[in-house]
Protein backbone atom coordinates (compact mmCIF):
# COMPACT_ATOMS: atom_id res chain seq x y z
CA UNK A 1 0.00 0.00 0.00
CA UNK A 2 1.35 3.47 -1.04
CA UNK A 3 1.01 5.80 2.09
CA UNK A 4 3.91 8.43 1.28
CA UNK A 5 5.22 10.40 -1.87
CA UNK A 6 8.66 10.19 -1.82
CA UNK A 7 11.31 8.71 1.14
CA UNK A 8 14.80 9.53 1.45
CA UNK A 9 16.75 7.04 3.10
CA UNK A 10 20.64 8.39 3.20
CA UNK A 11 23.77 6.42 4.40
CA UNK A 12 27.30 5.68 3.83
CA UNK A 13 26.66 1.75 2.97
CA UNK A 14 30.33 1.07 4.09
CA UNK A 15 29.27 -1.90 2.99
CA UNK A 16 25.95 -2.80 1.81
CA UNK A 17 24.08 -5.87 3.51
CA UNK A 18 21.38 -7.04 4.30
CA UNK A 19 19.57 -4.94 6.25
CA UNK A 20 20.39 -1.85 4.14
CA UNK A 21 18.43 -3.83 1.40
CA UNK A 22 15.71 -4.68 4.11
CA UNK A 23 15.06 -1.07 4.72
CA UNK A 24 14.90 0.36 1.44
CA UNK A 25 12.43 -2.27 0.37
CA UNK A 26 10.30 -1.58 3.33
CA UNK A 27 10.36 2.24 1.84
CA UNK A 28 9.75 1.58 -1.64
CA UNK A 29 6.58 -0.89 -0.93
CA UNK A 30 5.22 2.34 1.15
CA UNK A 31 6.09 4.82 -1.24
CA UNK A 32 5.72 6.75 -4.81
CA UNK A 33 9.63 6.73 -5.15
CA UNK A 34 12.73 6.29 -3.02
CA UNK A 35 15.70 8.10 -3.05
CA UNK A 36 18.56 6.27 -1.93
CA UNK A 37 21.78 8.94 -1.12
CA UNK A 38 25.30 7.07 -0.37
CA UNK A 39 27.50 9.43 1.04
CA UNK A 40 30.93 8.85 1.56
CA UNK A 41 33.78 9.80 2.95
CA UNK A 42 37.00 10.93 1.03
CA UNK A 43 39.22 8.56 3.01
CA UNK A 44 37.17 5.29 3.59
CA UNK A 45 38.59 2.28 1.64
CA UNK A 46 35.28 0.82 -0.01
CA UNK A 47 35.12 3.33 -2.90
CA UNK A 48 32.16 5.31 -3.43
CA UNK A 49 31.72 3.70 -7.13
CA UNK A 50 31.57 0.42 -5.95
CA UNK A 51 28.90 1.25 -3.21
CA UNK A 52 26.50 2.91 -5.49
CA UNK A 53 27.00 -0.26 -7.96
CA UNK A 54 25.94 -3.01 -5.32
CA UNK A 55 23.04 -1.07 -4.20
CA UNK A 56 21.49 -0.44 -7.27
CA UNK A 57 22.48 -4.07 -8.57
CA UNK A 58 21.00 -5.38 -5.06
CA UNK A 59 17.30 -3.12 -6.10
CA UNK A 60 17.79 -3.37 -9.88
CA UNK A 61 14.16 -4.95 -9.72
CA UNK A 62 12.30 -2.04 -7.80
CA UNK A 63 11.55 0.81 -10.57
CA UNK A 64 10.53 3.11 -7.43
CA UNK A 65 13.90 3.41 -6.55
CA UNK A 66 16.99 5.93 -7.89
CA UNK A 67 20.60 5.21 -6.12
CA UNK A 68 22.92 8.24 -6.23
CA UNK A 69 25.99 8.97 -4.65
CA UNK A 70 27.65 11.74 -3.19
CA UNK A 71 30.81 13.05 -0.70
CA UNK A 72 30.47 14.07 2.45
CA UNK A 73 33.83 14.90 3.91
CA UNK A 74 32.57 16.74 7.17
CA UNK A 75 32.63 14.78 10.78
CA UNK A 76 30.00 12.87 12.39
CA UNK A 77 28.81 14.45 15.91
CA UNK A 78 25.07 14.44 15.96
CA UNK A 79 25.08 16.54 19.00
CA UNK A 80 26.70 19.95 16.94
CA UNK A 81 23.83 21.62 14.67
CA UNK A 82 26.77 23.45 13.07
CA UNK A 83 27.93 20.03 11.51
CA UNK A 84 24.26 19.00 11.10
CA UNK A 85 23.85 21.86 8.72
CA UNK A 86 27.39 21.15 6.80
CA UNK A 87 25.38 17.53 6.20
CA UNK A 88 22.08 18.51 5.58
CA UNK A 89 23.76 20.98 2.56
CA UNK A 90 25.78 17.88 1.04
CA UNK A 91 22.80 15.55 1.47
CA UNK A 92 20.63 18.46 -0.86
CA UNK A 93 23.12 18.79 -3.12
CA UNK A 94 23.12 14.90 -4.17
CA UNK A 95 19.58 14.88 -3.67
CA UNK A 96 19.36 17.23 -6.55
CA UNK A 97 21.37 15.68 -8.90
CA UNK A 98 18.41 13.29 -9.03
CA UNK A 99 15.05 14.80 -8.26
CA UNK A 100 13.78 18.17 -7.23
CA UNK A 101 10.48 16.59 -5.28
CA UNK A 102 9.69 17.47 -1.83
CA UNK A 103 11.00 14.63 0.81
CA UNK A 104 7.86 12.99 2.29
CA UNK A 105 9.03 10.40 4.41
CA UNK A 106 12.56 9.80 5.63
CA UNK A 107 13.06 6.32 6.75
CA UNK A 108 15.79 5.05 9.15
CA UNK A 109 17.05 2.51 11.46
CA UNK A 110 19.03 5.06 13.27
CA UNK A 111 19.12 7.36 16.18
CA UNK A 112 19.87 10.13 14.19
CA UNK A 113 16.37 10.11 11.66
CA UNK A 114 14.00 11.80 13.93
CA UNK A 115 16.44 14.92 13.43
CA UNK A 116 17.01 14.15 9.66
CA UNK A 117 13.63 13.60 8.77
CA UNK A 118 13.00 17.67 10.75
CA UNK A 119 15.82 19.08 8.38
CA UNK A 120 13.69 17.90 5.50
CA UNK A 121 9.97 18.47 6.97
CA UNK A 122 8.87 14.95 6.70
CA UNK A 123 8.09 12.49 8.89
CA UNK A 124 10.55 10.01 9.93
CA UNK A 125 9.62 6.38 9.83
CA UNK A 126 11.62 3.74 12.15
CA UNK A 127 12.65 0.59 10.67
CA UNK A 128 14.03 -2.31 12.89
CA UNK A 129 15.75 -0.17 15.15
CA UNK A 130 16.93 -3.02 16.82
CA UNK A 131 18.37 -4.98 14.08
CA UNK A 132 15.69 -7.95 15.82
CA UNK A 133 14.09 -8.45 12.15
CA UNK A 134 17.44 -8.90 10.06
CA UNK A 135 20.47 -8.51 12.64
CA UNK A 136 23.25 -7.22 11.40
CA UNK A 137 25.25 -3.94 10.93
CA UNK A 138 28.40 -2.50 8.80
CA UNK A 139 30.01 -2.11 11.72
CA UNK A 140 29.98 -5.69 12.12
CA UNK A 141 30.52 -6.58 8.63
CA UNK A 142 33.51 -4.94 8.75
CA UNK A 143 35.10 -6.72 12.05
CA UNK A 144 34.44 -10.36 10.91
CA UNK A 145 33.73 -10.29 7.30
CA UNK A 146 33.74 -14.16 7.46
CA UNK A 147 31.50 -14.39 9.91
CA UNK A 148 29.07 -12.35 8.33
CA UNK A 149 28.96 -13.44 4.86
CA UNK A 150 25.72 -14.99 4.68
CA UNK A 151 24.11 -11.60 5.36
CA UNK A 152 25.77 -9.98 2.35
CA UNK A 153 23.98 -9.56 -1.03
CA UNK A 154 25.47 -11.16 -3.73
CA UNK A 155 26.72 -8.19 -5.37
CA UNK A 156 28.95 -7.18 -2.27
CA UNK A 157 29.71 -10.84 -1.80
CA UNK A 158 30.80 -10.86 -5.15
CA UNK A 159 32.91 -7.45 -4.38
CA UNK A 160 34.19 -8.53 -1.51
CA UNK A 161 35.37 -11.84 -1.96
CA UNK A 162 39.27 -12.06 -1.91
CA UNK A 163 40.61 -13.63 -4.98
CA UNK A 164 43.96 -16.05 -5.18
CA UNK A 165 44.96 -17.01 -7.92
CA UNK A 166 47.32 -20.19 -8.93
CA UNK A 167 49.24 -19.79 -11.68
CA UNK A 168 52.76 -21.13 -13.26
CA UNK A 169 53.73 -22.66 -16.49
CA UNK A 170 52.09 -25.92 -17.89
CA UNK A 171 53.17 -28.88 -16.08
CA UNK A 172 53.84 -27.72 -12.56
CA UNK A 173 50.68 -28.44 -10.90
CA UNK A 174 48.36 -25.46 -10.95
CA UNK A 175 45.18 -27.58 -11.60
CA UNK A 176 46.26 -29.81 -8.46
CA UNK A 177 46.91 -27.26 -6.19
CA UNK A 178 44.34 -24.89 -6.65
CA UNK A 179 41.50 -27.79 -6.58
CA UNK A 180 43.07 -29.25 -3.22
CA UNK A 181 43.30 -25.27 -1.57
CA UNK A 182 39.65 -25.39 -2.91
CA UNK A 183 38.71 -28.48 -1.17
CA UNK A 184 40.63 -27.50 2.17
CA UNK A 185 38.71 -24.23 2.47
CA UNK A 186 35.49 -25.86 1.71
CA UNK A 187 36.26 -28.35 4.88
CA UNK A 188 36.42 -25.70 7.14
CA UNK A 189 32.77 -25.31 6.54
CA UNK A 190 31.17 -22.19 7.60
CA UNK A 191 31.65 -19.18 4.91
CA UNK A 192 34.44 -21.25 3.78
CA UNK A 193 32.16 -24.25 3.00
CA UNK A 194 30.84 -21.86 -0.12
CA UNK A 195 34.35 -21.50 -1.58
CA UNK A 196 34.39 -22.08 -5.13
CA UNK A 197 37.27 -22.57 -7.89
CA UNK A 198 37.41 -20.92 -11.07
CA UNK A 199 38.50 -23.21 -13.96
CA UNK A 200 40.96 -22.11 -16.88
CA UNK A 201 39.13 -20.53 -19.43
CA UNK A 202 42.59 -20.90 -22.06
CA UNK A 203 42.82 -24.75 -21.26
CA UNK A 204 39.03 -25.18 -22.15
CA UNK A 205 39.67 -22.92 -25.43
CA UNK A 206 42.85 -25.21 -26.16
CA UNK A 207 41.10 -28.41 -26.28
CA UNK A 208 38.22 -26.88 -28.61
CA UNK A 209 40.87 -24.89 -30.97
CA UNK A 210 42.65 -28.13 -31.43
CA UNK A 211 40.20 -31.05 -31.77
CA UNK A 212 38.42 -28.77 -34.27
CA UNK A 213 41.66 -28.30 -35.95
CA UNK A 214 42.46 -32.18 -35.80
CA UNK A 215 38.88 -32.87 -37.08
CA UNK A 216 39.37 -30.75 -40.14
CA UNK A 217 42.53 -32.73 -40.40
CA UNK A 218 41.24 -36.12 -40.54
CA UNK A 219 38.10 -34.94 -43.24
CA UNK A 220 41.32 -33.64 -45.24
CA UNK A 221 43.15 -37.07 -44.73
CA UNK A 222 46.07 -35.12 -43.34
CA UNK A 223 48.16 -35.71 -40.33
CA UNK A 224 47.23 -34.51 -36.88
CA UNK A 225 48.07 -30.61 -35.90
CA UNK A 226 49.63 -30.17 -32.92
CA UNK A 227 49.48 -26.89 -30.45
CA UNK A 228 52.28 -25.59 -32.42
CA UNK A 229 50.33 -25.82 -35.63
CA UNK A 230 47.81 -23.66 -34.20
CA UNK A 231 47.50 -19.88 -34.76
CA UNK A 232 46.72 -17.76 -31.69
CA UNK A 233 45.94 -14.27 -32.99
CA UNK A 234 45.55 -11.72 -30.14
CA UNK A 235 41.58 -11.25 -30.36
CA UNK A 236 41.66 -14.85 -28.92
CA UNK A 237 43.91 -14.13 -25.93
CA UNK A 238 41.58 -10.87 -25.17
CA UNK A 239 38.47 -12.79 -25.47
CA UNK A 240 39.88 -15.91 -22.95
CA UNK A 241 40.63 -12.46 -20.64
CA UNK A 242 37.52 -11.65 -20.75
CA UNK A 243 35.93 -14.66 -20.22
CA UNK A 244 38.10 -15.58 -17.33
CA UNK A 245 36.92 -12.23 -15.54
CA UNK A 246 33.46 -12.76 -16.28
CA UNK A 247 33.44 -16.52 -14.79
CA UNK A 248 35.25 -15.11 -11.52
CA UNK A 249 32.37 -12.20 -10.97
CA UNK A 250 29.66 -14.92 -11.69
CA UNK A 251 31.37 -17.48 -9.53
CA UNK A 252 32.21 -14.49 -6.53
CA UNK A 253 28.97 -14.05 -6.11
CA UNK A 254 27.83 -17.66 -5.36
CA UNK A 255 30.85 -18.61 -2.97
CA UNK A 256 32.33 -17.91 -0.21
CA UNK A 257 34.86 -15.10 1.46
CA UNK A 258 37.75 -16.91 -0.54
CA UNK A 259 37.72 -17.85 -4.42
CA UNK A 260 39.70 -19.79 -5.52
CA UNK A 261 40.63 -18.91 -9.71
CA UNK A 262 43.00 -21.68 -11.61
CA UNK A 263 44.66 -18.90 -13.37
CA UNK A 264 43.62 -14.94 -14.36
CA UNK A 265 43.67 -12.36 -17.26
CA UNK A 266 46.71 -11.10 -16.01
CA UNK A 267 48.02 -14.59 -16.44
CA UNK A 268 46.40 -14.88 -20.14
CA UNK A 269 48.66 -11.85 -20.93
CA UNK A 270 51.90 -13.50 -20.17
CA UNK A 271 50.51 -16.48 -22.25
CA UNK A 272 49.89 -14.19 -24.97
CA UNK A 273 53.53 -13.34 -24.84
CA UNK A 274 54.11 -17.21 -24.97
CA UNK A 275 52.27 -17.75 -28.02
CA UNK A 276 52.29 -14.40 -30.12
CA UNK A 277 55.52 -13.20 -29.67
CA UNK A 278 54.80 -10.00 -27.82
CA UNK A 279 53.00 -8.50 -25.05
CA UNK A 280 49.54 -6.97 -25.81
CA UNK A 281 48.27 -3.82 -23.92
CA UNK A 282 44.61 -4.66 -24.77
CA UNK A 283 44.81 -8.36 -22.90
CA UNK A 284 46.82 -6.60 -19.88
CA UNK A 285 44.03 -3.70 -20.07
CA UNK A 286 41.52 -6.81 -18.70
CA UNK A 287 44.17 -7.70 -16.12
CA UNK A 288 43.28 -7.28 -12.55
CA UNK A 289 45.13 -6.97 -9.24
CA UNK A 290 44.62 -9.48 -6.83
CA UNK A 291 45.34 -9.36 -3.00
CA UNK A 292 47.23 -13.32 -3.43
CA UNK A 293 49.14 -15.01 -6.24
CA UNK A 294 50.39 -18.27 -5.68
CA UNK A 295 53.73 -19.69 -8.32
CA UNK A 296 54.15 -22.71 -8.88
CA UNK A 297 57.54 -23.71 -9.71
CA UNK A 298 58.83 -26.20 -11.85
CA UNK A 299 61.68 -27.62 -9.87
CA UNK A 300 60.32 -31.37 -8.52
CA UNK A 301 57.59 -31.54 -10.57
CA UNK A 302 57.84 -34.06 -13.45
CA UNK A 303 56.82 -32.89 -17.27
CA UNK A 304 53.42 -34.99 -17.99
CA UNK A 305 52.53 -34.01 -21.77
CA UNK A 306 48.67 -33.82 -22.41
CA UNK A 307 48.74 -33.49 -26.07
CA UNK A 308 48.10 -29.82 -25.19
CA UNK A 309 51.48 -28.27 -23.90
CA UNK A 310 54.39 -27.16 -25.13
CA UNK A 311 56.81 -29.22 -23.76
CA UNK A 312 59.26 -29.52 -20.70
CA UNK A 313 62.00 -27.07 -22.41
CA UNK A 314 59.52 -24.11 -22.13
CA UNK A 315 59.19 -24.44 -18.26
CA UNK A 316 61.91 -22.47 -16.81
CA UNK A 317 61.26 -19.76 -18.99
CA UNK A 318 57.40 -19.22 -18.43
CA UNK A 319 58.60 -19.70 -14.74
CA UNK A 320 60.26 -16.65 -15.06
CA UNK A 321 58.20 -14.68 -16.89
CA UNK A 322 55.91 -15.08 -14.05
CA UNK A 323 57.96 -14.55 -11.47
CA UNK A 324 59.46 -11.09 -13.32
CA UNK A 325 55.80 -9.76 -13.54
CA UNK A 326 54.58 -10.51 -10.32
CA UNK A 327 57.51 -8.32 -9.30
CA UNK A 328 57.69 -5.65 -11.80
CA UNK A 329 53.88 -5.05 -11.59
CA UNK A 330 53.84 -4.91 -7.65
CA UNK A 331 51.68 -7.97 -7.34
CA UNK A 332 52.01 -9.99 -3.61
CA UNK A 333 53.17 -13.65 -4.17
CA UNK A 334 54.87 -16.17 -2.86
CA UNK A 335 56.25 -19.22 -4.68
CA UNK A 336 55.11 -22.91 -4.24
CA UNK A 337 58.08 -25.64 -3.78
CA UNK A 338 58.85 -28.67 -2.60
CA UNK A 339 56.35 -32.00 -2.91
CA UNK A 340 52.06 -31.73 -3.95
CA UNK A 341 51.21 -31.62 0.09
CA UNK A 342 54.34 -28.92 0.86
CA UNK A 343 53.01 -27.02 -1.93
CA UNK A 344 49.54 -27.56 -0.32
CA UNK A 345 50.55 -26.02 3.21
CA UNK A 346 52.46 -23.03 1.64
CA UNK A 347 49.42 -22.20 -0.18
CA UNK A 348 46.52 -22.38 2.95
CA UNK A 349 49.39 -20.74 5.04
CA UNK A 350 49.32 -17.86 2.63
CA UNK A 351 45.76 -17.79 2.30
CA UNK A 352 45.39 -18.04 6.45
CA UNK A 353 47.48 -14.83 6.27
CA UNK A 354 45.54 -12.83 3.92
CA UNK A 355 42.50 -13.96 6.12
CA UNK A 356 44.16 -12.78 8.97
CA UNK A 357 45.05 -9.82 7.85
CA UNK A 358 41.64 -8.99 7.03
CA UNK A 359 39.71 -6.63 4.84
CA UNK A 360 41.02 -3.52 5.95
CA UNK A 361 37.94 -1.63 5.30
CA UNK A 362 38.36 1.63 7.16
CA UNK A 363 37.59 5.04 7.51
CA UNK A 364 36.03 8.04 9.15
CA UNK A 365 33.03 7.37 10.05
CA UNK A 366 33.07 3.69 8.88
Amino acid sequence: MIVTGHALIIGKFHPPHNGHEFLVRTAASASEQVSVLVLAHPDETIPLTDRVAWMREMLTDLSNVTVVGGIDPHPIDYENPAVWDQHEREFRATLATVTNRPVTAVFTSESYGKELAGRFEARHVSVDPGRLLVPISSTAVRNDPVGTWEQLPRPVQAGLCQRVVVLGAESTGTTTISRMLTESLRARGGAHGLTRWVPEVGRMVSVTKLAGARAQAALRDEPAPTMEDLAWPSAEFEAIAAEQNRIEDQLGREGGPILVCDTDAFATGIWHERYVGRRSAEVEALARRHPLYLLTHHDGVPFQQDGLRDGEHIRTWMTERFEDELIDSGRHFITLTGSISERLDQGLNAINQLIANGWEISGPGA
